[in-house]
């Protein structure tokens, strides 16, 4: 995996980034001996490092299990308990997955919304499948998977009966506490910890992450190994020069430092979608704080060029681009000799479609630089299982670096509240009855 900040000197110089680099392994260092703000929420730090045999092996054999016994498994979670499975499995699967037939289940999601239609629609496709549920909650309080594993459990128990029911659920949620927890007990279903110094949006490298893309048939172990390579080349004890989330978070800092708010997360290719969604989650429930935070925002090219393309270009100018640029495709294909040429396009003739996305990224890239948008480079050799570890792992990394460096505590989320304590009082919850009063008179 490498990282390239060429494109950003005309905006920003080298010297003023390696400036920071005292100060960016300094909070590197904050992280590991957990001396910063936030530091009750660290285990994810040196967690890849410190994963056991034990628990891969029961996270392996869970997911034979549902392999072996269902068609479909629907993971219930919200925020980070489902986004680093999803973009996992988005960026891991066959483009048609869901078109072809393999012989794993499917992994499929709810929780993560309150829509009628699209749980309605849930029940009905699974009123004719086999199925099991992996619930992960660490309270089990949650409004939105709260309610989709209410009504998936009742299906679930009345379609193969309370007994079988509790064999195809699977708690993933805290170790002694919480509403789950106490059902899961309850229940007898087979559980997950999800540590108590591990927020949802760093836990993908814990079973919340790593069971989902486990059942879809994926390696856990290189994904792990990955994630393991990467901790090992951003540690406390690597210098400066050479780490390259330290180089990363800094880049951003002084871009932030130039006025530059908002950094866009490109993709060339579609199956890196639902790593932005995750990255911008990441960054900005870690950084948007205190009216403080580079706002993350995403796109994939090179379709959004022909619709986010003209505002990139000519746009108001506070933006950055940070490219996640893959060096080899999976499959080879070349495009067609047409001898009538109707499209004009002989001149691209056998050459490999992969060739062309690369020119278009270096193409983009140029035309932005020279737009005004700098551009920050990350190339990882292939999408893999191993290589996507590396990248969770280095944006994780390079997330704390930065929140430390806005002076911000990047491992809470209080304005989340916000909104659930507004919803509760207009649904008349027990304790919310003044407040809602008040909003209804709004």
């Amino acid at each position: 995996m490498k990282l390239d900040i060429e494109n950003i000197a005309k905006f920003v110089s080298k010297e003023k980034i390696y400036a920071r680099g005292d100060e960016a392994v300094s909070y590197v260092k904050a992280l590991y001996e957990k001396t910063g703000k936030g530091s009750d929420f660290l285990g994810w730090v040196q967690l890849p490092a410190t994963i056991s045999e034990r628990e891969i092996s029961t996270i392996e054999e869970v997911a034979s299990f549902f392999m072996k016994n269902t068609e479909i498994v629907v993971v219930i979670g919200i925020g980070g308990s489902y986004l680093g499975a999803k973009a996992a499995l988005e960026a891991l699967s066959d483009n048609f997955w869901a078109m072809k037939e393999n012989d794993r289940p499917k992994v499929i999601f709810a929780g993560q919304n309150i829509s009628e239609d699209y749980l309605y629609e849930l029940l009905d496709l699974l009123e004719t499948r086999k199925y099991g549920i992996v619930v992960i909650s660490k309270s089990g309080t949650t409004t939105e998977p709260a309610i989709a594993f209410r009504l998936l459990k009742n299906h679930l128990e009345k379609k193969a009966g309370k007994e079988k029911a509790k064999d195809l659920i699977v708690a993933i949620t805290d170790e002694k506490r919480g509403a789950l927890r106490t059902l899961a007990t309850q229940e007898g279903y087979r559980t997950f910890v999800i540590p108590d110094d591990v927020g949802g949006r760093f836990s993908v490298l814990t079973p919340v992450g790593l069971l989902p893309i486990a059942i879809a048939g994926f390696n856990i172990r290189h994904l792990i190994q990955g994630a393991v390579d990467m901790q090992g080349a951003t540690s406390h004890e690597t210098p400066f020069e050479k780490n390259i989330a330290a180089i990363y978070a800094a880049a951003r800092y002084e871009l932030y430092r130039a006025g530059k708010t908002v950094e866009i997360l490109a993709g060339y290719h579609p199956k890196l979608l639902y790593i932005t969604e995750w990255w911008k989650q990441l960054y900005g429930e870690s950084e948007g704080k205190e009216n403080k935070g580079i706002f993350p925002a995403g796109i994939t090219l090179t379709a959004d060029l022909h619709s986010m393309g003209q505002y990139m270009q000519e746009g108001l100018r506070n933006i950055f681009e940070t490219v996640i640029s893959v060096e080899r495709t999976a499959h080879k294909l070349r495009i067609p000799n047409d001898p009538a040429n109707l499209d004009t396009l002989n001149f691209l003739s056998d050459k490999r479609i992969d060739e062309v996305n690369q020119m278009a990224e270096l193409g983009t890239m140029l035309a932005h630089v020279d737009g005004g948008v700098p551009n920050i480079r990350i190339e990882i050799p292939a999408i893999n299982e191993y290589n996507l570890g590396m990248l969770f792992y280095f944006f994780e990394i390079a997330c704390g670096i930065s929140g430390y460096m806005l002076g911000v505590n990047p491992f809470d989320q209080p304005g989340v509240e916000a909104y659930k304590k507004n919803m509760f009082a207009l649904l008349n919850k027990p304790g919310y009855e003044e407040e809602g009063k008040r909003l209804r008179l709004k």
